[in-house]
């Protein structure tokens, strides 16, 4: 028989399930980021008493968040000893235009493994996003970006003929594109346009990332400007979710001014 509130206010078992679920997502939310702040010392986590204490919740609910952290592969819960971190993101800013292995630089070394270059037709999205003449051939560049071993992402660019050329007789396995385009240009980079969206891993991406079919990815499109404002790369790259964390400051803007 299903259960309905009474007068008094009484919760229905489903409202009980789901008062439960919200609040150990609360409570997840919270210990994920100390999880990938490093902040727990050797990497134990509190025990769960402690933890009942400390989100004034119940043992059930703790350890339904719990799940949730394993579930994503940031802790392992290990009898006799409670729960260990066990995973790390690396952090990737969003506020500064900057090559992944300037990004994560302190963090290990970048390694890139150069898989396709050379000379494409585009399509006429990417010619009109580049603003280079229709059917005009672009330099691509496919690679896969792994840091301190471990694939961290898939990076489909495409850059403009008379800079993506003179690319291809660069070292590109040890550089980052960035660095060199700003060599090659003769000029700094400017400004980027960035879209950062959720897509499941295709075969090919799972395949390439170690990841399983089907997984979250978070896929970041850049289209990257000179200091002169012409756009030279069009990027389309695929992290690992559970590899990197994406943060970034916000500022509200002030409103305009009224009129006088």
């Amino acid at each position: 028989m299903t259960r309905t509130n009474s007068a008094a206010g009484r919760l229905t078992l489903a409202d009980a399930r789901r008062l439960r679920a919200d609040r150990a997502r609360q409570v997840a939310d919270v210990l994920r980021r100390q999880v990938l702040d490093g902040r727990f010392e050797g990497g134990a986590l509190p025990a769960e008493a402690a933890l009942v204490r400390e989100f004034g919740t119940s043992r059930n609910t703790v350890r339904d968040a719990l799940d949730l952290l394993r579930a994503e592969g940031l802790v392992e819960r290990c009898p006799g000893v409670g729960t260990l971190a066990v995973a790390a993101k690396y952090p990737h800013g969003l506020e500064r235009l900057l090559g992944l292995a300037e990004t994560l630089r302190e963090h290990g070394e970048v390694e890139n493994e150069v898989r396709t270059t050379g000379l494409i037709t585009p399509s006429t999205e990417i010619s009109a996003r580049l603003r280079t003449p229709p059917r005009e051939p672009v330099v691509y560049i496919e690679r896969i970006r792994r840091l301190n071993g471990l694939p961290l992402s898939l990076d489909l660019t495409y850059i403009a003929r008379d800079l993506g050329e003179p690319l291809l007789g660069e070292d590109l396995a040890r550089n980052d594109i960035f660095v060199l385009l700003e060599r090659i240009a003769g000029q700094r980079l400017g400004r980027a346009q960035v879209t950062l969206e959720a897509v499941n891993a295709d075969p090919h991406s799972a395949a390439t990332l170690d990841a399983p079919r089907g997984a979250a990815l978070l896929m970041l499109e850049r289209l990257t400007h000179l200091a002169d404002g012409r756009p030279v790369d069009l990027e389309f790259i695929r992290f690992r979710g559970d590899r990197i964390a994406m943060s970034g400051t916000l500022r509200r803007p002030f409103p305009d001014a009224p009129p006088s």
